[in-house]
């Protein structure tokens, strides 16, 4: 216990470097009911050991969610923080908060985060952390992503399977995650690495192509056949397929809202350390929300639901998260990713290993 509490503690520390935290600060460690306590534990000792100011607030559940099982992700935007003004207007008043209990897709986690305060959530138990410890090269590399992304005008996605969608992008901020945060209202994830943006509001044309191996959260479960998607003005305006299809068919209708079908945030991974086998080898999935899977290098991640993170207009709280293997991702016409192989020189990870050549048949 003592070495594993030395390796969490370094780990936590190497973190903290990274955003920039530094003695005299104010640093929150935000727990919740579901919240890892050995992360806790080291996020505490290494924010102290910096010289900081270091306290924990712990919001217990306000009230029971109408969430579909255990994962924190089957309803966004109501958290425990929700209609908390003394707990807000804390969190505002620090200069880092490690999220341990999940502020994501909520309007207090925008609050917060003009007030400058810097937040970081972390999820995931601490061996997945440890494996996917970020670094400066990540930043560099998902920054060039994002600032190409930025400039950007229209986003194409083709694949072998039969995906051929298009979206027109730039109304939108982008959302560049590569593990800390260390400018002041910045928020990050650790681990992740990668970038995405939404489409612009009520727009989007095309046909998105589940295959089999694509990952589909918050189920944290496999594709074993193929779905298709058919998207017009920026909606899903059918579901057609096998299993998988009539999963996600009844999962999105129980939420009895229109903007459940609509697109969310798209972009691609750049996280050589994260592992697409990685969900398949965990035995208690309720403790992880899968980040391995929406980060791993080449995918593309299509995800729908809400957008009113990013300023739009569409709050549903129901979020599903499709990171799709072997696909192409166009940016105004210049080629980011080639069938899951990121080919953009400035966002290449030389000592990779690309997600192409292996196709898995889909089943009949």
């Amino acid at each position: 216990m003592y070495s594993e509490s030395l390796n969490d503690t370094a780990m936590w520390l190497e973190v903290l470097r990274l955003s920039r935290v530094k003695p005299g600060e104010t640093v929150c460690v935000l727990t919740g009911a579901a919240s890892n306590e050995r992360n806790f534990r080291a996020a505490m000792r290494a924010s102290q050991e910096l010289g900081c100011t270091t306290f924990q607030l712990h919001i217990p559940p306000a009230a029971p969610l109408p969430t579909i099982g255990a994962d924190r992700t089957s309803f966004v935007g109501v958290t425990p923080l929700t209609g908390n003004r003394a707990a807000v207007e804390t969190l505002k008043n620090v200069s880092f908060v490690a999220d341990l209990m999940g502020l994501l897709h909520s309007p207090e986690q925008l609050e917060i985060l003009k007030a400058g305060t810097r937040m970081l959530m972390v999820l995931e138990p601490p061996e997945i952390l440890a494996r996917m410890v970020p670094t400066e090269e990540d930043k560099r590399r998902v920054m060039a992503a994002d600032n190409r992304l930025r400039r950007a005008k229209t986003m194409k996605v083709t694949s072998p399977a039969g995906t051929d969608l298009v979206l027109p992008i730039g109304q939108f901020p982008t959302l560049p995650e590569y593990g800390y945060a260390d400018e002041p209202g910045h928020w990050d994830h650790w681990p992740s690495g990668f970038t995405s943006t939404w489409p612009n509001e009520g727009q989007g044309d095309g046909t998105v192509v589940i295959d089999v191996g694509d990952l589909l959260f918050p189920f944290k479960m496999y594709a074993t056949s193929r779905t298709t998607l058919r998207i017009e003005r920026g909606l899903i305006r059918s579901i057609e397929g096998g299993f998988e299809a009539e999963y996600l068919k009844e999962y999105m209708a129980s939420y009895n809202d229109p903007g459940a079908y609509a697109i969310s945030h798209v972009g691609y991974g750049l996280q050589p350390k994260a592992k697409w086998t990685a969900l398949q080898m965990q035995h208690d999935k309720s403790r992880t929300l899968g980040m391995d899977g929406r980060s791993f290098y080449g995918n593309f991640l299509f995800s729908t639901g809400p957008n009113s993170e990013a300023g739009g207009c569409n709050n549903s709280p129901c979020h599903i998260d499709i990171p799709m293997r072997n696909c192409t991702v166009l940016l105004d016409g210049e080629t980011m990713v080639r069938e899951g192989d990121v080919i953009a020189a400035d966002q290449r990870v030389p000592s990779a290993t690309p997600q192409t050549g292996v196709h898995l048949v889909a089943a009949e």
